[in-house]
């Protein structure tokens, strides 16, 4: 050791430890769920400092106990330590204990790699030497404590108390000091969340080592062992998606790089998020077998705040998030197109005809080749009738079917060609979310966030104000477009999404080919959309709407329901005859017999030639998609 000392004291370049306090760190932004719990952090490597002397004393006592328990009375290097481990080593044949002092380990943390070379060694051991004579022990522990990793991403004591036991490190029990202690040995090894077996007994070694210590006593430690530890089970990769979307904002409203320690108060329900996930994993083996490759699932409360949030299965293999992708969206675009007929008043129980129409020379197909000639636009809605739907667009402009789309929150362009009415413009899941909310809560228009607040050292420097209410939809025509989007679930294609006891409404939809299945679904002040899909819109094997998205919304929403408490929707007003000043819909010439009838629940049919020019994208897109199709009803 003297060698290396002497080696040591030759090397140039040594780093210099008179500002470690002053050394960059970036600063963190530290995410909360709704209720506070711990989502996640960005930005900084390391976590928000902690101040020694606001912790209770057993915190930092216990990493003494088990790291350096002589830390209060070497001078950075420790040789009853270093004789000690060269002892155990020669003993077993092996390096099996090392003899790095706290100090020490901070010189590692702070300048140096983690080589196990002489050189490396030398140099650690003189830096810790001079870090010991320019700073008091209640720094260098502080400083320590503040650096050191504990396995799933969490740097720093801050962060590790909020990632396992989500709580600040102030309030952290004996127990949990104790665990926390134990794991920068092997923070995989001793990860409490992964390992507990293996954790639970690494803070037994803790415990031990603080009465050995005089730490505390051993009945302070029998009562620890009584108490015990519960970790917080919130996977390391919950929220990711939600967290990568939200640091954007948060970024773009600060101007770039955070300048201090944030804390974002967000609006996502962890217990919601860790639903979404459980449903998307026990969906997920019957989807794959069917073509399926990705999906996306958000849900809102009925004020627009984002509830959960997964933007595809599996963030750790793809960080392409599919809330925020555009897809068309097939027959889910159906109730748009009601609800400017009611407005322009017709009614729920308004005979319209099924039957062969051509707009403009295009004609759309229906599921079954037989038509079911005059029926309620109630019927023609809840199973998904694609000739009514076109024809109904035509009769009240499809600008005015955008401009009720625009109205209800959609804000990616809109194609007005015939193939609109079926879908074939292409919009993300979070618009479609925020459209079907104010179907959700009485005919407001919401517009999804979520961050509440944002503050710094525990300073609100960002709170979101109340939004005065805004009536999309008038209490009449929400409480009819309900009850039609009830028949979807009660009798049409979304048959699949019942929940016994639940008031739920409506609409499935899919699109060319299958290359984009939806649901969108809500009750009383909760709304969630869910889509499935292959990145490079390629077909799935006849994945419709009405099956694996409806399997994974009800799969999540009878979770679901149990957390919210939602209300129940609005009440039917009315239920009228055809008004003599509306009359029904003409039947056109009859038309030639073409090819077998696609699928009902469709977007599109577009006959040879008749293809619709490519929409703009408002974002980028793995890869563009052909113009829509029919979809299956089922």
């Amino acid at each position: 050791m003297l060698v290396s000392l002497l080696m040591a004291l030759q090397l140039s370049g040594t780093p210099d430890v008179s500002r470690l306090n002053d050394l960059p760190r970036e600063p963190t932004i530290t995410y909360l769920d709704r209720s506070g719990a711990y989502l996640g952090a960005r930005g900084g490597k390391y976590g928000p400092p902690v101040d020694v002397d606001r912790l209770p004393a057993y915190v930092p006592a216990a990493f003494v106990a088990i790291e350096d328990r002589r830390f209060y009375e070497h001078a950075g290097f420790d040789p009853v330590g270093i004789g000690r481990a060269i002892i155990s080593d020669l003993r077993h044949g092996g390096t099996r204990e090392g003899a790095s002092t706290i100090t020490q380990q901070l010189a590692r943390n702070l300048f140096l790699t983690p080589d196990q070379t002489l050189e490396r060694k030398a140099q650690e051991l003189l830096l810790a030497i001079e870090i010991e004579r320019r700073y008091s022990k209640k720094q260098i522990l502080g400083l320590y404590l503040n650096r050191i990793y504990f396995g799933a991403g969490a740097y720093g004591l801050e962060a590790a108390s909020r990632r396992y036991f989500n709580k600040p490190a102030t309030q952290l029990t004996l127990a949990e000091a104790a665990t926390l202690a134990g794991i920068p040995k092997s923070p995989t090894a001793y990860n409490p969340a992964e390992h507990p077996q293996a954790a639970a007994q690494r803070a037994g070694l803790v415990l031990d080592a603080m009465v050995e210590t005089g730490a505390i006593t051993p009945a302070q430690r029998a009562a620890a062992e009584r108490r015990p530890v519960r970790v917080y089970s919130a996977p390391a990769s919950l929220a990711q998606y939600f967290l990568d979307w939200t640091d954007k904002q948060v970024r773009e409203m600060i101007g770039g790089a955070p300048k201090q320690d944030l804390t974002v108060e967000t609006t996502l329900d962890s217990g919601l998020e860790a639903a979404a996930a459980r449903s998307i994993a026990a969906v997920w083996p019957r989807a794959a077998r069917m073509g399926v490759e990705q999906t996306a699932l958000v849900s809102l409360d009925g004020e627009g705040r984002v509830r959960a949030f997964v933007g595809g299965v599996d963030y750790a293999r793809s960080q392409f998030d599919r809330v925020l992708t555009h897809r068309q969206a097939g027959s889910a675009w159906k109730p748009f197109v009601y609800l400017t007929a009611l407005e322009a008043g017709r009614t729920p129980e308004t005979v319209v005809v099924d039957e062969p129409v051509t707009i403009g020379g295009w004609s759309p197909r229906n599921f079954e080749p037989e038509f079911l000639g005059p029926i309620p636009l109630r019927t023609a809605l809840a199973q998904s009738v694609n000739t009514v739907a076109a024809r109904l667009a035509d009769e009240v402009g499809r600008p005015n079917v955008a401009a009720t789309a625009r109205r209800l929150g959609i804000t990616s362009p809109i194609s007005l060609e015939p193939a609109m009415a079926l879908g074939s413009s292409e919009v993300s899941p979070l618009e479609m979310a925020q459209a079907y909310d104010s179907f959700a809560n009485g005919g407001q228009r919401v517009q999804a966030y979520a961050i509440e607040r944002i503050r710094a050292n525990g300073r609100v420097i960002y709170e979101r104000r109340p939004q005065p209410p805004v009536q999309a939809i008038a209490p009449l025509q929400v409480a009819e477009m309900d009850d039609m989007l009830r028949g979807v679930i009660a009798t049409g294609t979304g048959k699949a999404a019942k929940i016994a006891g639940y008031d739920l409404a409506g609409k499935t939809g899919t699109t060319s080919d299958y290359r984009d299945a939806w649901f969108c679904g809500f009750t009383g002040g909760f709304t969630t959309v869910v889509w499935m899909g292959r990145d490079d819109s390629t077909p799935m094997r006849r994945v419709t709407g009405g099956s694996a998205p409806v399997e994974l919304w009800r799969t999540y929403m009878v979770q679901a329901l149990k957390r919210v408490q939602p209300r129940p929707l609005p009440a039917p007003v009315r239920v009228l005859p055809v008004p003599d000043s509306v009359p029904i819909m003409p039947a056109p010439a009859p038309q030639p017999a073409g090819p077998p009838a696609p699928p009902r629940d469709a977007v599109d049919d577009l006959l040879p030639g008749s293809a619709l020019p490519p929409l703009p994208r408002p974002s980028p897109q793995p890869q563009s998609q052909p113009p829509a199709d029919p979809d299956p009803r089922r």
